[in-house]
């Protein structure tokens, strides 16, 4: 076989282009026998680590590099050259200096040359060429194309600049054969310019694929990318199948005259020499006070911080605080803590609210002392070595929750002080999961939605779920897939695009600090305005660089609000000092009083509060720890232990100063690291090496540990459970009960951060409810569904939430008197600055003394019409005394006087009719006599300003309709759906009643031309969207009619990501009569007809033509009609009995048009009739 090396070839990282996983890509090279092989993605390198890493297990050669998009001419120029705006360019890393010079060029096409793609250009190739091979690349290069449009010329002179940059030794022109006719003429030229200007030939391939059979996989990726389906004929795709990687005698057969283009891969991927270092730190250095090394600094840090949180300390403490000290010390950390602490004492020292910590760090003396946290390590039994393991060396990790509205100004500070190149955000990739690559494939595919919709669900909506694991644990979906073509090609294709990278994102709170600009270590990308590294953050702490999580928590900007109303009334209120083990808290959480308190307000762990009733900030620790998958179901036994102390039973003595704290049971990590130690004398850092063995599963060391726990070892120091008194049947069954609860084991100090942030929360709710119900719905401004489940709230703590008031309200929610007055924030329509400009004016001036007062003194402060309009359908001048209706009568000509005045301009200020200023005072607007709008209009024009309904609810005359109807609360709905519920009644598929007022109706024409429609409507507890097909809006559009009262039934629609819709059935007027019909309907006669007899005088059958019961579609079919319960028969054909049957009166159903498009798919058109 020829030696031959890919050196075009794109990964998954080419987003939505490439698709070549980088694990099978590497396997595939390794199958046709090939040693070395490059990554080229366009105008990135996300995937240069996997890739290496990946090439590295398989030992196989990896080539670093990338396809450049090269502009024209400037980089900073935007705009087309003969109708192109950049051409593609292969460079490869010969070297460390190359790959530096690649990613700083990379990082500068996003930062400097973005238009369209990241673009370099010439001027950045001469300054940075050092250490690169360069290929001049596909049909999309400079060269093939001046070739490819006859202008030899043109491609000389190219040739000659790259040479000029390049020289002979790094310079080649690289040619391809994919059965493309123009390729033919450009190899031609290509061949000639070699021959004639002395440069040596490379020939690539410039891989999409794995294999020929991949190329629809491929297509179908460009498809999505695209947003359109596989059969447009509009849309890009490859002209044929040769886009894989081929092995090295297809592409020998391709160049037959050109073996030494075959023979230069080998040589170019032999001198690409690049190695990666992991785990060698490049830590930023801490600027100190002159006079001071680091460590000195720290220790001074440590020691005034240490006089402040121990003045009464003995001296263990100081022992263990120097331990910590010396520890990092002996690490390298030092600047890593001087750094961390640095920030927040900036945060702390603006006023921008700082979490009492999170994660591990809260385990570190150090960290408490220099205010990095804020909990006793000591009180709450919190280790060092769970967050700095001195027998294992790894970067720390400290995560800090900031105000999510400041959190931009900690980002910023850090990025003033450690420079605008040495801070950066990291990139993230948003992946296809199993139902959206199956959703995905079923639009580019051109599916209906549907058929798509049907194999979709049947994916279960899991954690991890993947499709090869549901096609193993639903039976439906494996009969689906083995009956129907379609579905097989549709569920295969997203099986191989399932996990695929499908966009690049900024995470959410990561950010990277450098010793050197960023881009001297690792490329950058563009998302928006910020620049992001291009690898992901696991990526970045592996290559050794200081990564530090800034995270927006918005509890934190909930309590500080709160904080400056309660200050307006007493001065020296601070929630750091007020009492942890305050009774009616606790109390009131034992109650469930829990909506809008942090991590406790969803309706499952709501009931384990009731259940347990804490009495203690260990209590509230212990529900934040357990309240997950797996350790749930040792919550019974916490809460029984809890209430009765006497069934705390304990394997041995030594286990209750570590598990008396929660009753016996073990819940945290440091617990697991507390049995090692105690009962078995291991050091704290080897026990953390266990638990980490045990929640990975690392079974051969695990062995090991087993007998070393029970039996010890003196040269690892371990005393062993026997020599410390446990008996060996009792150490054993200790140890198997740890290997089971390790996996499911908690932090500690990450739990009792949030505990506090919750017993915070809850303080606030139960001392301070106006104040702290009006900073939570100030924090929800944007989430209108947000904001009326607290109204909801408040208002069953007997806090009634006021409209809006020009003359009361402030931006934000606040406290009038015993309730709280809506934020004119939340009034739509109008923007943040004129509220604030409002407020300002009020406080200078004085309130509004009437309508005209407010128009004379905003009319220059961004007033128009629309803005006052909003401000009176929300009821913002009803305290004037004016009716809503004459104000909107006048608004449009006051607005109109305004403007002409803002004309003529004539002695400065003018009042609002072209009199002069001292005539406006005697002059009054002449409001119209005209009686104010009904009550619905009225509710109406606040649902349509606030999002809200605030003066009252229109399904309040119809509460006791609604009741005797047995209507679902569409609250309740939601809950079971989000998983919310921990014993949900609602699910997926289930047909419901709701009654409810339509809030907004929007019409959508289908493909065939008939209309569907979108309908929001609500209750009194959460609104939710109805789909109405062609065939419903016909029967029942009439009453979906904007302020309706309905009463409808539907089937509930539920897809991941999405708030559950209902696809409604049939719909009428919420009456007395409705419901009267509908308690008589719910006790009807039993039939007193046969199946037969029934069935005969059935107005209309469906007929089904399958071919056989005992096929594997048949369980398909059963099942799409159970989903669907009615009056219409169902009659089978068999095609192998040729006998109509009858089914089971059970399987009757009414059959609409969603049931007919899922049998149709599982069938086909013809075998699905109703007559």
């Amino acid at each position: 076989m020829v030696p031959f090396a890919h050196l075009h070839v794109h990964s998954e990282y080419s987003l939505l282009d490439g698709a070549c996983r980088i694990e099978q890509l590497v396997e595939r090279v390794s199958d046709l026998g090939q040693t070395s092989c490059a990554l080229t993605d366009h105008g990135v390198m996300y995937g240069v680590i996997d890739f290496y890493r990946a090439c590295k297990a398989k030992g196989i050669h990896p080539v670093i590099g990338c396809e450049v998009y090269l502009a024209p001419h400037s980089r900073h120029e935007r705009g087309y050259v003969n109708g192109e705006w950049h051409s593609h360019l292969i460079l490869l890393c010969e070297n460390m200096t190359g790959y530096k010079n690649l990613i700083h060029m990379v990082s500068a096409a996003f930062s400097e040359g973005f238009y369209m793609k990241p673009r370099i250009d010439m001027e950045l190739l001469r300054g940075h060429s050092e250490g690169l091979i360069c290929m001049s690349a596909c049909l999309a290069g400079a060269i093939p194309r001046a070739i490819a449009n006859g202008n030899m010329d043109k491609a000389y002179e190219i040739c000659e600049e790259f040479l000029e940059i390049f020289d002979r030794e790094h310079f080649y022109l690289e040619i391809q054969d994919h059965g493309i006719e123009e390729q033919k003429k450009v190899n031609e030229g290509l061949y000639q310019l070699a021959k004639e200007l002395n440069i040596e030939l490379v020939a690539t391939n410039d891989a999409h694929y794995l294999t020929r059979a991949d190329a629809r996989t491929q297509d179908i990726l460009m498809a999505i990318q695209m947003g359109k389906t596989v059969d447009d004929p509009t849309r890009m795709k490859f002209e044929t199948q040769e886009f894989y990687i081929k092995d090295a005698d297809e592409m020998a057969a391709l160049f037959p005259e050109h073996p030494e283009a075959l023979a230069n891969t080998v040589k170019i991927a032999e001198r690409c020499q690049v190695d990666f270092e992991f785990g060698k730190y490049h830590l930023p250095e801490f600027d100190v006070p002159e006079g001071y090394t680091s460590l000195e600094y720290l220790q001074k840090l440590c020691d005034e911080g240490f006089a402040r949180r121990y003045p009464d300390d003995d001296g263990t403490v100081r022992g263990r605080l120097q331990y910590e000290i010396d520890m990092i010390a002996k690490m390298g950390f030092v600047d890593y803590f001087l750094i961390v602490s640095d920030f927040i004492g900036y945060a702390k020292s603006q006023g921008i609210p700082v979490g009492p910590g999170r994660g591990s760090a809260a385990g570190s003396i150090v960290s408490y002392c220099l205010g990095i946290t804020d909990l006793d390590p000591i009180h709450y039994s919190l280790y060092f070595e769970r967050f700095l393991n001195p027998e294992r060396v790894s970067m720390p990790d400290i995560d800090v929750d900031f105000c999510y509205v400041r959190r931009p100004e900690v980002i910023e500070y850090v990025t003033r002080k450690y420079g605008k190149d040495r801070v950066a955000q990291i990139v993230t990739f948003g992946t296809m999961a199993a139902r959206g690559a199956i959703r995905d494939v079923g639009r580019a595919l051109n599916i209906p939605y549907n058929d798509v919709d049907a194999v979709a669900k049947q994916v279960p909506n899991e954690l991890h779920m993947t499709i090869e694991k549901a096609l193993t644990v639903n039976p439906e979906l494996k009969k689906m897939y083995d009956g129907t073509p379609q579905v097989r090609e549709l569920i295969d294709t997203a099986r191989k695009l399932e996990g695929m990278p499908r966009n690049a994102s900024t995470h959410a709170a990561g950010v990277v600090i450098t010793k050197n600009p960023v881009d001297t270590y690792v490329p950058l990308s563009r998302n928006g305005d910020q620049m992001v590294t291009q690898f992901t953050m696991v990526t970045i702490e592996e290559l050794g660089l200081l990564k530090m999580d800034f995270l927006g928590l918005r509890n934190l900007t909930v309590i500080a609000d709160a904080e400056k109303m309660i200050r307006r009334h007493t001065p020296d209120f601070s929630i750091e000092k007020v009492d942890m083990s305050d009774p009616a808290t606790y109390e009131m959480l034992g109650k469930g009083s829990t909506m809008g308190v942090f991590q406790l307000e969803s309706a499952g762990i709501t009931n384990v509060v009731t259940g347990l009733r804490p009495q203690s900030i260990e209590d509230i620790t212990a529900v934040v720890a357990l309240y997950r998958p797996g350790p749930m179901q040792s919550i019974p036994r916490y809460i029984e232990c809890r209430h009765h102390p006497e069934k705390v039973t304990y394997k041995h003595p030594l286990l209750e100063p570590i598990l008396g704290v929660t009753y016996g049971c073990m819940i945290y990590q440091e617990q697991v690291m507390q049995v090692f130690q105690s009962l078995a004398g291991y050091s704290l850092g080897k026990a953390d090496m266990v638990r980490r063995a045990m929640s990975k599963k690392k079974m051969k060391e695990l062995e090991k540990e087993r007998v070393n726990f029970i039996h010890g070892n003196e040269e690892l120091g371990i005393d062993g459970a026997i020599k410390r008194g446990v008996p060996e049947a009792v150490a054993a069954s200790l140890f198997d009960e740890i290997m089971d609860f390790a996996n499911y084991a908690f932090n500690k100090a990450h739990a009792v951060c949030y505990a506090v942030v919750s017993f915070r929360t809850a303080y606030l709710k139960c001392h301070y409810p106006r104040e702290y119900m009006a900073a939570l719905l100030t924090s929800v401004l944007d989430v209108s569904e947000k904001i009326s489940e607290y109204i909801q709230t408040a208002r069953e703590m007997g806090i009634s939430v006021q409209p809006p008031d020009v003359n009361l309200s402030y931006d934000s929610f606040s406290v009038a008197d015993s309730d709280i007055r809506f934020g004119l924030a939340a009034v739509k329509g109008v923007g943040r600055s004129f509220m604030k400009q409002l407020v300002d004016e009020r406080e200078k001036n004085g309130i509004f003394t009437s309508f005209q007062d407010f128009c004379e003194r905003m009319y220059d402060r961004e007033l128009n019409r629309r803005a006052l309009e909003c401000l009176i359908k929300a009821g913002a001048f009803d305290s004037m005394g004016c009716r809503r209706s004459q104000l909107l009568r006048v608004a449009g000509p006051v607005v109109d006087a305004i403007a002409q005045n803002r004309k003529k301009n004539i002695e400065g200020q003018m009042d609002l009719f072209g009199m002069g200023n001292d005539a406006v005072q005697d002059t009054q607007i002449a409001l119209p006599d005209i009686p104010e709008v009904s009550k619905r209009e009225l509710l109406a024009m606040e649902k349509e300003t606030t999002g809200l309904y605030l003066s009252g609810h229109p399904m309040d005359e119809y509460r006791e309709l609604a009741a005797r109807a047995k209507a679902a609360p569409v609250r309740r709905i939601i809950d079971d759906l989000s998983g919310e519920s921990a014993q949900p009644v609602y699910r997926d598929g289930m047909t419901v009643r709701l009654a409810c007022v339509v809030t907004a109706v929007k019409l959508k024409s289908t493909k065939n031309g008939s209309m569907m429609a979108y309908v929001t409507v609500e209750d009194d507890t959460a609104a939710i969207e109805l789909v109405v097909f062609p065939k419903a809006l016909q029967q029942c559009g009439a009453y979906l009619t904007a302020d309706s009262a309905v009463l409808l039934t539907g089937r509930i629609d539920a897809r991941e990501e999405e708030a559950p819709k209902v696809l409604l059935n049939e719909a009428q007027p919420l009456n007395e009569g409705a419901v009267n019909a509908l308690t008589t309907a719910e006790k009807p006669a039993a039939s007193v007809f046969s199946d037969a007899e029934a069935a005969k005088r059935a107005p209309h059958k469906l007929y089904i033509r399958l071919d056989s019961l005992k096929g594997v579609k048949w369980p398909g079919i059963r099942a799409v009609l159970s989903t669907c319960p009615g009056d219409t028969p169902v009659y089978l054909f068999p095609l192998d009995t040729k006998k109509k049957t009858l089914v089971s009166r059970r399987l009757w159903c009414r059959p609409d048009e969603n049931i007919l498009q899922k049998l149709r798919f599982l069938l086909s058109e013809d075998d699905v009739i109703i007559k």
